[in-house]
């Protein structure tokens, strides 16, 4: 690859800090080169109850100041998402009551609302850090103030240990599809260093936080990462995410253990959520 000139967290990220990650992935990002990414299917719109149904534990985590994320329920009281999103723009943490998750959000009704508790960052992540590391750690849940009931909306269960070949779906909203969700029904694990997952699924502002699927070995769908970071190698997407099964053991555990663990990010960091992506313009990439 030739030059690497800006990116951005699907998010909305300082360009600095993205860049600097991107920078630390530039090693196996080089392994894309003269590789094409064949077999992808593109996004499809879940339009109808019954497109929509089985992925109905995913849904659109809201916050106070307009910006969202992509969640998936993964227990009657707990939604997974990205570390990154449960930052203000100014790199502080957001109140636990500013989040609502709206379950299986689709033209303007969700399967269930509920109003975040507590939220748990990952231990290790740091909003600001451009370490590799850092990125694997970019994993956050929120404690809900009122279950969801499982007859209702079954949670979807964790996996993880893909590697390199594994193929992959992705759910998720975006800046300019934020109204229903898109499932991107094949995509693929193209590299794997250490926990961090450099995947082919496509990615956009406000698909932070979204599940990579996996079906397990009962057929039901697993979560096995989050959708991260966003990069353009070559001219094709990236997405990058980690392997979940270290870290979201960590949390349930910090749940069960405490109030809570808040980690206090950096100050001073911007970030571009999702509402204004619009007036910033379309992200930026890496470019080869």
């Amino acid at each position: 690859m030739a030059a690497i000139a800006d990116a951005r967290r699907i998010s909305g990220e300082s360009p600095m800090r993205v860049i600097a990650k991107l920078l630390a992935l530039a090693l196996f990002m080089g392994l894309l080169a003269g590789q094409s990414i064949a077999g992808e299917s593109g996004l499809r719109a879940l339009v109808s109850g019954d497109d929509s149904r089985p992925f109905r534990a995913v849904g659109r985590l809201d916050f106070g100041d307009g910006k969202f994320c992509t969640a998936t329920l993964i227990a009657p009281r707990a939604v997974l998402t990205a570390a990154h999103c449960v930052h203000r723009r100014d790199g502080t943490l957001h109140d636990a009551t500013d989040a609502v998750f709206r379950a299986g959000w689709r033209d303007g009704r969700a399967e269930a609302y509920r109003t975040g508790r507590r939220i748990v960052v990952a231990e290790g992540y740091a909003y600001g850090d451009s370490g590799l590391s850092i990125l694997a750690r970019d994993v956050a849940l929120v404690e809900l103030d009122l279950p969801v009931d499982p007859a209702l909306i079954p949670p979807v269960g964790l996996g993880g240990g893909i590697g390199a070949g594994a193929e992959v779906g992705v759910v998720s909203y975006a800046h300019d599809r934020a109204g229903r969700p898109s499932l991107q029904e094949t995509c693929h694990v193209i590299e794997r260093r250490g926990t961090a997952l450099l995947m082919s699924c496509e990615a956009d502002f406000g698909t932070s936080g979204a599940p990579v699927l996996q079906p397990g070995g009962d057929g039901t769908l697993r979560v096995v990462s989050v959708v991260s970071a966003m990069a353009n190698a070559d001219g094709q997407r990236i997405s990058i995410g980690t392997d979940l099964r270290a870290p979201v053991a960590e949390m349930l555990d910090s749940f069960a253990a405490s109030d809570g663990v808040f980690h206090r990010a950096l100050p001073g960091i911007r970030r571009l959520s999702s509402s204004d992506a619009r007036a910033e313009g379309p992200g930026k990439f890496l470019k080869p």
